[in-house]
């Protein structure tokens, strides 16, 4: 069974100057991590990090993931593969391709019934960040673009995991923001700093106790 007060008790946050620690990377984070989840709960991990590849967000993989057991799986991958959309409509529109072209709907020639996603559909409507979404997209700066992408990507995490403490769905959502983080890290460094600050504070407001390095 995963210890997952240890887990949080003991997640890598930040350094003096909003970095990783020394000798610390996103895939070191991770390993830790590992070292005290159970194997099924790594397997879950597993399936958080190959959604982090885009190479991998087929529809086979969005299948198994709306009906993964864990809830937030379930409801970041069924976010996720609706901005996907979102940003495949916003492309084709750019690009003045046929309306339709590469969007995931789960049918198709390559489909069979256990990969249909007709059940999970999203209906114009349901798709609450729409808005956002758009409105990032319509940026012309493309750094812009991106963190208010992200910006909203990491409100929908936070959201997930509002009532998430000691399990399971937290440490994933804590995983997802540090991906998100651990890019603008590289992309624009007071964007991650920035982006470290918030993630120390959201933790340190849901996991009372915790003696975190905020300096």
């Amino acid at each position: 069974m995963s210890n997952f007060e240890y887990i949080i008790a003991s997640l890598p946050f930040l350094t003096q100057d909003y970095r990783y620690a020394e000798g610390k990377d996103f895939n070191a984070v991770i390993e830790e991590i590992r070292h005290s989840l159970s194997h099924a709960d790594n397997r879950q991990l597993d399936v958080l990090l190959q959604g982090f590849d885009e190479s991998q967000l087929g529809t086979g993989f969005y299948a198994a993931a709306l009906e993964n057991k864990s809830a937030f799986l379930r409801e970041y991958f069924r976010f996720d593969l609706n901005l996907r959309n979102e940003k495949v409509r916003f492309l084709n529109q750019e690009l003045g391709r046929p309306e339709g072209t590469d969007i995931l709907t789960g049918q198709g020639e390559e489909d069979d019934d256990k990969t249909d996603l007709e059940g999970y559909r999203f209906h114009p409507g349901e798709f609450d960040e729409r808005d956002a979404v758009q409105e990032a997209l319509s940026r012309k700066d493309l750094l812009e673009r991106e963190r208010a992408l992200d910006d909203v990507v990491w409100d929908k995490i936070f959201t997930l995991t509002l009532f998430d403490y000691f399990n399971l769905d937290a440490v994933l959502g804590y995983v997802a923001k540090l991906h998100i983080l651990d890019r603008w890290l590289s992309l624009d460094e007071q964007t991650g700093r920035e982006m470290f600050r918030r993630l120390v504070g959201e933790v340190k407001g849901t996991f009372q106790g915790v003696d975190f390095k905020d300096k």
